[in-house]
């Protein structure tokens, strides 16, 4: 794994703020179901609507918002345009989050099924 830049403590005011930005960004769950269905390749705005059973205005929107935070990138494929992941530190990010979900609902269980 490549070395990462320190982050600062405490952290400054500014970093604060992307910080928050980048968790509303990716707090959505259309745009988490986006990434993870993007984890399997590039896709367009049509079969990414038609993966999750939603509208292509829908996927747009959300598209849109991932693309601005630059966790989603868009190439052009003929007349077609296609989505792809950017930022695939995202799914570090992730990774980190379903570990610790993991860690809590196990946790949960052993404390429920202690008997009384």
């Amino acid at each position: 794994m490549a070395s990462r830049t320190t982050v600062p403590h405490p952290l400054p005011e500014p970093l604060v703020e992307l910080i928050a930005q980048r968790f509303r960004v990716i707090g959505e769950p259309m745009r988490i179901r986006l990434l993870d269905t993007l984890r399997e390749g590039a896709m367009t705005v049509n079969e990414l609507a038609e993966k999750l059973g939603t509208t292509q205005q829908n996927v747009s929107k959300h598209l849109g918002v991932l693309a601005q935070a630059g966790i989603v990138g868009r190439e052009k494929d003929g007349n077609r345009v296609r989505c792809f992941i950017a930022d695939e530190t995202i799914f570090e990010l992730c990774e980190l989050v379903c570990g610790g979900m993991r860690e809590h609902v196990a946790e949960l269980d052993r404390l429920l099924s202690v008997p009384r």
